[in-house]
């Protein structure tokens, strides 16, 4: 650190707080790199922990953070100071005072520190850096300024795993769209990303489904037998989700049908040509339904099921056995984790093996984990389940770390999720009781949005209003969207009640409000591009040409270079309703700016062309980011 002399410009408005200790302002004789630094976040941490380190240089790792501020404190602020007082056994105000003597700042980045209470550290941005970001951003139409991890991460995202032989229903919305956005965020970041679907295609079931039919519906199983293409079969997923229904009736009822199905178990672990043929065109049609889903969600994730792990099981156990890791109990391996019981007081197994030699869901598990390990080499490993599987992943982790099978470099996040719930807090179902299938959920999403928009078309003149192809695209735009975005703007570990009402409103937080403030500011865009004609040119503006002096403008700005640590934060914490609330308070301050700050009604043409840049930069942020909520945008509504 070097020495720097303080300075005062009349061109800086600082801080008036109450309590406040007058500011120190320094300059340096070279100009920072903002734009390689990162964040404005990123950059305040990092100056602040090196000016703690100078300070008191018994404190090696300081780990500091700033937050963004309270209205009336700053932009952002950290409670360092209070978090040292204990260790340094000195007062927080005397701790933030010293700091702030010795923080070295550079004017292009803040324009001012106050303290303020017993020693919170407000920091205040620079118009010149707020400026900064705002270029970049405008100039990277893309990727708003961020740029890619230059030392990005294999990152596995489990998400969706349905069950063959059974539809998808409302239960499987959640990890379906919060496994897509995360996994959206993380590629966007530079991350190395394999979306996998776990889907349940092994196990009992199937014998019991495969005898069923051979018992009861012989010419079908002979067609799943002979057939070389699903295409063949004439069969629908809603007939096999019905034999799978009758055949648990017979499977739980008659003891010699549970002894004959659990045999074709056993033939299909062992490769019978006809039981396999058949196991594959039931996974093959269950497979061609979950498409229709994913499509209709514009979801992409790779299958890979229960069975591709099924070779691996036995070395997996045997691998736990030597290391003293599963031992035997009533004839079963168990893995005994410390602090896990069963409610009376007993100790609680991890179960990887049955009395009779079957695996279950603890063992493909711990095989699926080693080798997304050892094969895929991940760095961090991204479970999406509902919140009812806690305690099972976390004896998974636990397990994995005991035996090693999970190295302490390998970040393991279990993302869990509360359930969706009817309008009337219950279980959402639908009207005859039923769960609710996914389509059908999404049908009605797209119908209902056809509907409104065909209300507003109509007119006393017209009887039957026809939509457009355009218009039916928009529809579905909006219908998807609407269930898409109510869902991930909820915090994912909250149960949340479903109302179609609600999410395809077009005030409040929701999609169609959202969708809604792009097509707003693309037609304000328009205007202005019609009016300033060869003078609309925004690739020429730069820090100097750039004008902010209205509050609303500072105000839209400053939210708009938060966007960034909003994309971090995500990464990093996988809560996507941070991002759905960043782009909600965008679009307020968005309505605030243009209601003081008509673009065409600045004072100067640059005035005029800055107010434009704001617009362009905002239609921007919520295309991006709903394109990283896996919402697609229209230009019209």
């Amino acid at each position: 650190h070097t020495c720097v002399k303080p300075f005062i410009s009349k061109s800086y408005n600082l801080l008036r707080l109450t309590n406040r200790v007058p500011l120190c302002l320094y300059s340096s004789t070279t100009s920072l790199e903002f734009d390689s630094l990162g964040s404005s976040r990123g950059q305040l941490t990092k100056i602040l922990n090196d000016a703690i380190k100078f300070t008191f240089s018994e404190i090696d790792s300081p780990n500091a953070t700033v937050l963004p501020a309270n209205k009336g404190h700053g932009d952002y602020q950290s409670n360092i100071a209070m978090i040292l007082s204990k260790n340094l056994k000195q007062k927080p105000i005397d701790i933030a005072t010293k700091v702030v003597d010795n923080l070295v700042k550079h004017k292009d980045l803040i324009e001012g520190v106050e303290i303020s209470g017993p020693g919170f550290l407000n920091f205040k941005l620079s118009d010149n850096f707020i400026k900064l970001r705002l270029v970049k951003m405008l100039k990277d139409s893309e990727r708003l300024g961020i740029d890619r991890l230059t030392s990005p991460q294999r990152v596995v995202v489990d998400f969706s795993s349905p069950n063959i032989a059974k539809e998808m229903h409302v239960g499987h919305l959640r990890s379906t769209i919060i496994g897509d956005t995360l996994s959206r965020v993380l590629e966007f970041l530079g991350h190395d990303v394999l979306r996998l679907n776990h889907v349940g295609d092994w196990g009992t079931q199937f014998g019991m489904l495969i005898r069923y039919l051979m018992v009861y519906y012989p010419q079908q199983y002979a067609s799943y037998c002979d057939s070389q293409s699903i295409d063949n079969v004439d069969i629908e997923i809603g007939d096999l989700v019905e034999f799978y229904k009758e055949a648990k009736k017979v499977f739980d009822s008659d003891s010699d049908f549970k002894e004959a199905a659990k045999a074709e178990v056993v033939r299909l672990q062992q490769g019978d040509p006809n039981t396999l043929t058949a196991w594959r065109a039931i996974c093959d049609l269950s497979r061609r339904e979950f498409q229709v889903i994913y499509n209709m969600l514009n979801i992409r994730v790779n299958e890979r099921g229960e069975s591709f792990y099924n070779s691996m099981l036995e070395s997996v156990v045997s691998e736990l056995e030597s290391k003293g890791i599963a031992v035997d109990s009533e004839g079963a391996k168990c893995i005994f984790l410390p602090g896990y019981f069963n409610s009376d007081g007993s100790p609680l197994p991890f179960l990887i093996r049955k009395s009779d030699g079957g695996y279950l869901y603890a063992s493909t598990d711990l095989a699926a984990l080693k080798h997304r390990v050892e094969v895929e080499r991940a760095q961090r490993i991204i479970y999406v389940t509902d919140a009812g599987q806690a305690q099972h992943f976390q004896m998974l982790f636990d397990a994995s770390r005991l035996s090693e099978l999970a190295p302490p470099r390998v970040q393991l996040t279990h993302v869990t999720f509360g359930v969706v719930q009817g309008e009337d807090g219950k279980k959402f179902k639908s009207r005859s009781g039923d769960t609710v299938k996914l389509k059908d959920l999404l049908n009605e999403a797209v119908l209902l949005a056809e509907k409104d928009i065909a209300n507003r078309k109509k007119s006393e003149s017209v009887e039957e209003i026809h939509l457009t192809d355009e218009e039916k695209h928009i529809a579905r735009v909006i219908g998807i969207g609407a269930v898409k975005y109510a869902d991930l703007s909820m915090n994912r570990e909250s149960n949340y009640r479903f109302s179609y009402n609600k999410m395809l409103s077009l005030t409040g937080n929701t999609a169609p409000y959202m969708l809604y403030a792009y097509v707003r500011i693309q037609g304000i865009q328009r205007k202005a591009a019609e009016t300033l004609g060869d003078l609309f040119d925004l690739s020429s503006i730069d820090v100097d040409s750039l004008v902010l002096t209205m509050p609303e403008e500072i105000s839209l700005s400053k939210q708009l270079i938060q966007w960034d640590e909003i994309i971090h934060e995500v990464a990093k914490d996988l809560y996507p309703n941070r991002l759905c609330d960043y782009i909600f308070e965008l679009s307020q301050k968005f309505n605030q700016f243009y209601e003081k700050c008509p673009v065409l009604k600045a004072d100067s043409r640059s005035g005029q062309i800055s107010r434009a840049a704001l617009c362009t930069i905002t239609a921007n942020v919520l295309k991006k980011s709903l394109d990283l909520l896996g919402i697609e945008t229209v230009n019209k509504i």
